[in-house]
């Protein structure tokens, strides 16, 4: 597929898809003219950079664990880095939570609820 249409497919810009093969994130073949062509598969390999890169990761660490997520196979060191991006990852989870529960709160009191419960505050008259 031509870089247009896996654009559309992932909703990414074509400009970000250049700059995926720039950094070697992602791979195509060129046309006689010069046309970058993919395979089927880059759709779910733009999705999952798209998915690291919301996570937090860089390029550089992207580059780094592409092959390993993709092919299952790590080095000792790819382990020990990839467990250190998850458990980083699972502290800005709970950072997260934490932070919505605090605005669950406020919105709570803001609106008179509890809980999702009408709050028994006292009508005024």
């Amino acid at each position: 597929m031509r870089i247009g249409e896996l654009a559309a497919k992932t909703g990414v810009s074509v400009r970000a898809l250049r700059y995926y093969e720039e950094q070697g994130l992602l791979t195509s073949e060129r046309s006689p003219s010069g046309q970058r062509h993919y395979a089927d598969y880059a759709v779910d390999r733009v999705l999952w950079i798209q998915c690291l890169y919301s996570a937090g990761l860089s390029s550089k660490t992207l580059r780094e664990f592409l092959p390993c997520t993709h092919t299952g196979v790590a080095t000792p060191d790819n382990i020990d880095r990839l467990t250190a991006e998850r458990d980083r990852i699972n502290a800005q989870m709970a950072d997260l939570a934490t932070i919505r529960d605090r605005l669950d709160a406020v919105i709570a009191a803001a609106s008179g609820t509890v809980a999702g419960e009408e709050c028994c505050l006292p009508q005024s008259a």
